[in-house]
């Protein structure tokens, strides 16, 4: 980079929900942003529009995280854009955070959609990763999203739930790895949250909302700033000797 006060955080999966959340706390943190979107472009022009709006620069370039054959040209992408944009060369956070649900019984989960949960939460999360190496900065750090449900169970959610703690054993393989360079890698694993996230059922079911809430501890279902604010400390120098910790924002679900 051609400056060492300059951060650049890149989130899969920054255009809605979650990661829009990230994105913003992250630029609140004086970071310029990339974030990807998949299809939605419209939601990701309103997430940079935000980041804007704080000072801060930020592009949104298009991926499907769940072709790992597009990682190689999605990075070459970018390199580019780094050059075009930031006149930098390297970016500092690397968040994977992008992702889709999968509620269905174990019985009956079909091997594609095991391949998809497969494809999106953990090809994704090792290839693009390994992809991105050559431009992350020696001591800058990676952030892996898991759930909550890595940690309890709750029925028909066991593809999703397994691909989740792979991540989280990912992480500390990452962190051992990638410490020679001074890389940190963390797990941020949400509870509930209120956002559209599997159709929005947390957000928009009283039902489901309410007995989420009264299994925890704090009597509230999680919402994205309570995710996004942990994402952009653990990407700053306040966390600079957390490494290989899996950080779980719930609000003290099932404890």
């Amino acid at each position: 980079m051609t400056s060492k006060a300059k951060k650049i955080a890149l989130i899969t999966g920054g255009s809605r929900g979650l990661g829009r959340d990230m994105a913003i706390q992250l630029a609140k943190k004086n970071f310029d942003i990339i974030i990807t979107y998949n299809s939605n472009v419209e939601a990701a022009n309103e997430v940079l529009e935000e980041v804007h709006a704080i000072g801060r620069k930020a592009i949104a370039l298009q991926l499907d995280v769940a072709k790992s054959s597009s990682f190689d040209a999605f990075v070459s992408l970018v390199k580019e854009n780094l050059d075009i944009y930031f006149d930098a060369t390297r970016i500092h956070t690397l968040v994977n955070n992008a992702g889709t649900g999968l509620y269905a019984p174990f019985d009956s989960t079909t091997e594609e959609q095991f391949d998809d949960m497969v494809n999106i939460h953990l090809k994704a999360a090792f290839f693009l990763t390994q992809k991105i190496l050559p431009i992350l900065s020696d001591g800058g750090n990676i952030i892996n999203i898991s759930s909550g449900l890595a940690r309890f169970s709750n029925s028909n959610y066991s593809a999703y739930a397994i691909m989740k703690a792979a991540i989280e054993s990912l992480t500390r393989y990452q962190a051992l790895e990638l410490g020679n360079r001074k890389i940190r890698v963390n797990t941020v694993a949400p509870g509930a949250i209120e956002t559209d996230f599997a159709g929005g059922f947390v957000r928009d079911s009283k039902e489901i909302n309410s007995m989420i809430a009264s299994g925890t501890a704090l009597g509230r279902v999680g919402l994205p700033e309570d995710v996004g604010s942990v994402v952009a400390f653990l990407s700053s120098e306040d966390a600079k000797w957390v490494n290989a910790q899996r950080i779980e924002v719930s609000g003290g679900y099932y404890i």
